[in-house]
């Protein structure tokens, strides 16, 4: 049951997992005071469309927010949009801001999120060269963009991907850098990778893999990219997409137990009981071990679970980590997470452009990648869960097997 004295709940963060958070308290008619602060300008909103509809000026920014501000106040959230929280002092549970206020708390979220990995190389700080996280980074990009230009994205990860699809639609002439040998190494079997290599190839974007930067070249703007074998590359534009960094430095600084993120137990709770942590800063229990999920889903089931945690209600079971990614006319989705020891079995014609991986350990099927097709992930989503029998035999009689690795 609810504390008697617990009225005030604060969320530090105020992007999806955030926002999901504090709606989810105003729905369960939580009776004390949501607070819900944020460091941007703007209210809760999603980062999918950053390199998609926003960076293309297909979609406004105000597309973006999952409610507006004055929805959020309508249903009891006390929205505080730019302000930055600088610490949290948890025995006398308190929070202070960077304009010199200070906040009580009964229980506090922190939403924090992540910020893009930094590349410290020569050059790095030339105007021109962009990291995509927020609204106004993907505006930013999106002004400089025009027919021939030349674009560089270092990165061959989800987001340097989406961005290459988007930029290459305006007419810009993109290359991607990847240092590892193969697309999007830390999330996709090598099978996965080769396709969306083979696919942004067929499209005229330039992908090298194994390719190491040694600085970015101009004046007082980005005209190239030396690689360390010396070649130069044209760019009048760099995105660096290598991954993000928790932002966890509240919590390390109050001494909450911080591990590559804050650290939560199955209910979204820190090593604090009175503060609780979602979204992409919580490393969370799964299987066995522990994992952060980069994940618009996890962001948004994660800030509803943490929500009923505050409210000491039962979060309930969580369900199979799922991302999806548009690039092209590629719409890809998979759920579950492939390993080491997964058999790789595909149906489907990549030639047509629509075709569903299977991941089977045993006779389990621990995930499935499907590209233009939806509903093989649907069907297989209940196997996945262990809500029907999976047809390993039925699988192999029907798909050709892969090397995965």
């Amino acid at each position: 049951m609810m504390r008697l004295n617990a009225n005030r709940f604060v969320i530090v963060g105020a992007g999806q997992s955030g926002g999901w958070a504090a709606k989810t308290l105003c729905d369960k008619n939580f009776s004390g005071e949501v607070m819900l602060i944020g460091a941007e300008e703007h209210p809760p909103y999603e980062r999918p469309p950053l390199s998609k509809g926003l960076l293309v000026g297909r979609i406004q920014p105000s597309a973006c927010h999952l409610w507006k501000e004055e929805q959020l106040r309508d249903a009891g959230v006390n929205v505080q949009t730019g302000r930055n929280v600088v610490a949290i002092d948890p025995t006398n549970k308190c929070i202070s801001l960077a304009d010199g206020g200070s906040v009580s708390y009964d229980r506090l979220l922190l939403a924090t999120g992540a910020r893009p990995r930094r590349l410290d190389i020569p050059g790095s700080d030339l105007d021109g060269v962009h990291y995509l996280r927020t609204i106004e980074d993907s505006l930013n990009i999106q002004r400089s963009v025009e027919k021939d230009l030349p674009v560089v994205i270092v990165g061959g990860g989800w987001i340097g991907l989406e961005v290459a699809a988007s930029l290459h639609s305006q007419g810009a002439v993109v290359t991607v850098l990847e240092t590892s040998d193969r697309l999007c190494g830390r999330s996709l079997p090598r099978p996965l990778g080769d396709y969306f290599f083979d696919q942004h190839i067929k499209r005229g974007v330039n992908v090298r893999l194994n390719t190491r930067i040694q600085r970015f070249d101009g004046a007082e703007r980005v005209e190239g990219v030396v690689l360390a074998d010396g070649t130069k590359i044209r760019a009048s534009l760099v995105i660096v997409g290598i991954g993000v960094v928790p932002n966890s430095e509240l919590a390390s600084d109050a001494g909450l137990a911080v591990d590559n993120g804050i650290l939560v137990d199955g209910r979204c709770a820190t090593s604090d009981p009175d503060i609780f942590a979602c979204g992409d800063v919580a490393n969370q229990l799964f299987e066995g071990g522990r994992l952060r999920f980069e994940s618009w889903k996890n962001a948004q089931d994660q800030g509803i679970q943490a929500a009923k945690a505050m409210l000491d209600e039962e979060v309930g079971s969580r369900d199979s980590p799922w991302f999806w990614s548009d690039q092209y006319d590629i719409n890809f989705q998979m759920l579950g997470i492939p390993t080491l020891l997964s058999r790789v079995y595909r149906k489907g014609d990549v030639s047509q452009g629509s075709f569903a991986d299977y991941f089977v350990e045993g006779d389990r099927l621990v995930a499935v990648a499907a590209v233009n097709c939806p509903r093989e992930l649907r069907e297989a989503k209940r196997a996945i869960q262990g809500l029907r029998q999976f047809d390993v035999e039925g699988l192999r009689g029907s798909a050709i097997c892969l090397e995965s690795h």
